[in-house]
């Protein structure tokens, strides 16, 4: 099987989503993305009216933003005003960090209507769930997968990339040992080049999370595979 770098581009979200992260970036960011056919950019609630007109005119880059990033601990309420504020300002999908202090607590129920109002609030925008997985072992991974498949969610997201660890191949598959094609995955945080991608792929990652830099550096790599990368 080949994988082209046309396809790789439209499973890649560039995140400008450290707190340092400057305008200059993401005009740089939406720039790059234009020009190489990236699928998906990401940037604070602050800056997504911004970001959303810098893409617009094209609309195979799609804007994302964050909700209760990064530790997940905002109100419900305050998450479902995101959800809705950012929906206003022209995302295209949702990106939610899970209640990890809940996860922990192991107070599961509480999580889940964390999460189902803030589905209920996206009104059909894809919903990513951000599990945080550095956090969880792997009796709470397991009951965060199945609080997305509960709550409808789009997506499961291994992390917020503000961790030590982010996406793992390890997590990856867990995550997919539990899923299993009931719902989609996203890595985020430790994709670091090609090779790590494809590895992620491969164990059932569909979307990838990954700063300028590096998408940079992957497509780089990529060059060197005109006709696309052969999946062994």
């Amino acid at each position: 099987m080949i994988i082209s770098k046309k396809q790789i581009a439209k499973m890649v979200e560039i995140s400008a989503l450290r707190a340092d992260c400057t305008v200059s970036e993401i005009d740089e960011m939406a720039a790059y993305a234009i020009e190489h056919g990236v699928g998906y950019v990401l940037a604070f609630p602050y800056f997504i009216p911004y970001l959303a007109e810098k893409v617009k005119g094209h609309p195979e880059v799609k804007v994302v933003g964050v909700i209760g990033f990064p530790a997940g601990g905002n109100s419900t309420n305050t998450k479902v005003q995101e959800a809705k504020e950012l929906a206003a300002a022209g995302c295209a999908e949702l990106d939610m960090v899970i209640n990890v202090g809940l996860m922990k607590s192991g107070n599961y129920d509480k999580a889940l209507e964390d999460v189902k109002a803030v589905v209920a609030a996206a009104n059909g925008l894809p919903l990513k769930v951000i599990i945080e997985a550095h956090y969880l072992n792997r009796a709470e991974t397991k009951r965060a997968c199945e609080i997305c498949l509960e709550a409808k969610a789009t997506f499961v997201k291994t992390g917020t990339g503000w961790t030590p660890t982010g996406a793992t191949l390890e997590n990856i598959a867990l995550i997919k040992s539990i899923v299993g094609d009931r719902i989609k995955i996203k890595a985020s945080g430790g994709v670091r080049g090609l090779e790590t991608l494809v590895e992620m792929y491969r164990r059932g990652a569909t979307r990838f999370g990954i700063g300028l830099r590096t998408v940079t550096k992957i497509f780089e790599e990529l060059n060197e595979y005109p006709n696309g990368y052969e999946l062994r």
